[in-house]
């Protein structure tokens, strides 16, 4: 093994444990410096330049701040495709690919209309426009600059989506009939926010992740009301969700007249994902 994984292990030993800091050290060596699978493990030489070393060094420094390697790198993989990622949105995430993977497997037809609610980096809206065949999709998010790195991540990923700057708490408005909605709220109550990781809290847009612990339904709420509004009939709502609030959420969108409710388990055996239809 090449001695650059022992160096990045040891410094990182008393932030990460030893498995997460082994898969950060062979990632950044071969997606960030180029190094090929024998040259880390086959004994086989790579010459580290000194401002190669001097770039993984203050690379270690920033992660030691508990800065995520995605942001620190600028990208991240999700469903194939590459993503810019910077501390206006937040990082996707392999259960919220689970989400985009059940919608495509559930919708072969063509032309749906698609909304995505709070898009982030687009990483939802721009995997369905990419798979789904011949969607129109719509992306809202309340913040500007989250929209601006969704725009960039939608032509980066050559895909057409309409971006709009909205607030989904504010009054309900007559809008275009869609068929599917989907959103990635805000859903993590303010009292777990201590037991979090700080590569997370502390990084990641607060806007893109908490909920008052009184109200931890408010998304899911105003997003039920949308979807009463916009879905056409048979229209379908896909929302990840906390996995502390799954039957709340359930019990919410039949309450809403919603019917069909699937609630679903990610593969780690956790119920993060609902379904419902009109």
């Amino acid at each position: 093994m090449h001695p650059l994984i022992a160096y990045i292990r040891q410094t990182l030993r008393e932030i990460y444990d030893d498995s997460e800091a082994l898969c950060m050290a062979k990632w950044l060596l071969v997606q960030h410096f180029g190094f090929t699978t024998v040259q880390l493990y086959g004994g086989k030489v790579r010459r580290f330049s000194a401002n190669e070393q001097k770039e993984l060094d203050n690379i270690l420094q920033r992660l030691i701040k508990y800065e995520p390697l995605q942001y620190i790198l600028g990208t991240e993989c999700f469903y194939g495709m590459t993503f810019k990622v910077d501390k206006s949105v937040l990082i996707p995430r392999p259960e919220t690919a689970e989400l985009v993977d059940w919608i495509i497997t559930e919708n072969p037809k063509t032309g749906l209309r698609v909304l995505d609610i709070g898009t982030g980096s687009g990483c939802i809206a721009i995997a369905l426009a990419k798979h789904l065949n011949h969607a129109e999709v719509k992306a809202w998010d309340i913040s500007a600059q989250a929209l601006d790195t969704a725009r960039q991540n939608a032509e980066r990923n050559g895909v057409q989506i309409i971006f709009e700057q909205r607030d989904v708490l504010r009054t309900v408005s007559m809008e275009q009939e869609t068929d599917i909605i989907v959103s990635n709220p805000p859903y993590i109550a303010q009292e777990e926010k201590a037991s979090m990781g700080k590569n997370v809290s502390a990084w990641e847009p607060d806007i893109a992740l908490f909920v008052p612990d009184e109200d931890p339904l408010l998304f899911y709420r105003k997003i039920a009301l949308w979807g009463r509004r916009m879905l056409r009939p048979n229209g379908k709502l896909y929302l990840e969700i906390n996995q502390r609030f799954g039957r709340e959420v359930t019990n919410l969108l039949a309450n809403k007249g919603y019917g069909r409710i699937a609630l679903k388990k990610d593969s780690d055996g956790n119920e993060r994902m609902v379904k419902a239809s009109l």
